[in-house]
Parts: C-alpha cells; structure tokens; sequence
C-alpha cells in the first residue's frame, strides 16, 4: 500500500499524537502572520492555531480524504493536495512553516531534503520552520523491528506495521544535518506518543530562514 492510500484509509480513524507546542512560536509570529501546516491531515495543528488567534492559516497534504476533514473543520482556511515532496504555493509567501509527524512518512533522505528545500522556498526571509517527529528508539521492540527491514530498505529506523505504512525513526546527528540551512532557534528532545498507543523518542526544532537566502 503506497502512503496515500494508507492515509486515505485511516482519515477519520486515526487521530494525529504527537503534540504540538504553539508557545514556541509566539515570539517570532504577529497576528497576522500567514502559517502553512506541511501535512495537515485533518487540521488538527491549524485548529489549535486558529484558537489562538491566527487567522491566516493554509494546509497541504498527500491525502484527499484528510484534506475533506480539514475542510469541514476550518472552512476559511486555504488548503491544497500536494505530492507530499513538493509545496504547491509561492516563493516566499509564508512567516512560518510547520512540519510534524511528516518525516516519518518519507523514509528516504532525497525526498526529505527535496521537502526542506521547498520549505525553504515557500518561507519569507527570517521566517520560521517548527518540526517536530521521531528519534530512532533503543528499546527492544523497535530495535528489532528496525533491524528486521534494514536489508529492505537500506536504512536503519525504517519499519512496516501491520496495517501498512512505512515509517521512519531518526538519528539526531542527521535531523541536524536535514535542518542545518536554518538558524537553529531551539532543539528540545521529547517524548512523543504514537497513534498506536507508544512512546517514542522525538525531537521538537525550531529555526529561521536566513534574511539573505
């Protein structure tokens, strides 16, 4: 199953965990800023900003029946279906870019550099990029799982569910590789929650695009 139609599966179904720290960014962002929610799924993160006061909030994601949900549930906000790699709007149109739970869905480096590069694109000189995802895991279940498809997919921290999707767990050394074009404003490890019902290592980052780039 190819992770459209495994998101267009669970749209509904699922509900997104890992949390979402809107304090982080209330000293880089005014009133008016507008904020794009890289894979918004169902448009839980731009609910939690829209009750915070944003009004200028946009979505993109890979599947059509999350973006239906998240067009019920924020009706004023703008929203586009995109390949998941690349980010249908302007160059330097957006003061902030948000990015959770997306990397694990991309579990190769090129199409995780392609999706920065395009963030960095879409982002206005000085604006600000929140990711939050996954760390790869020492304990011994996802240890196992890790090793069992390495072989396959030639890369360590990818693994199947049963359900199927592929996901991915990174190393922190390359997630600060993967944001380095930013200035790093915070780094902060944390503990995330799966959908299904785990504990995982993960990280929360957030950085400024350079005023030259």
């Amino acid at each position: 199953m190819n992770q459209e139609a495994y998101w267009d599966k669970v749209a509904g179904k699922k509900e997104f965990t890992v949390k979402f720290y809107p304090e982080l960014l209330h000293g880089c962002l005014s009133h008016d800023s507008a904020i794009l929610d890289v894979g918004c799924g169902y448009g839980r993160t731009l609910l939690e900003l829209a009750a915070e006061g944003y009004p200028s909030l946009y979505g993109t994601d890979i599947s059509t029946n999350m973006l239906e949900l998240a067009r019920r549930a924020l009706p004023d906000a703008v929203f586009a279906q995109s390949s998941g790699l690349t980010i249908p709007f302007p160059d330097k149109h957006f003061d902030a870019v948000l990015l959770i739970a997306v990397l694990t869905s991309i579990i190769d480096d090129a199409g995780q550099q392609k999706l920065v590069a395009e963030i960095l694109r879409v982002l206005k000189p000085g604006g600000v990029i929140y990711a939050g995802d996954f760390l790869l895991n020492t304990d011994d279940r996802n240890v196992e799982r890790y090793r069992r498809f390495e072989h396959k997919y030639h890369c360590y921290g990818v693994f199947e569910l049963d359900e199927g999707a592929v996901l991915r767990h990174h190393d922190e050394a390359y997630i600060r590789q993967l944001f380095s074009p930013f200035a790093e404003l915070d780094f902060k490890p944390v503990t995330h929650h799966t959908m299904n019902n785990h504990q995982s290592s993960g990280f929360i980052f957030t950085g400024r695009k350079p005023l030259a780039f």
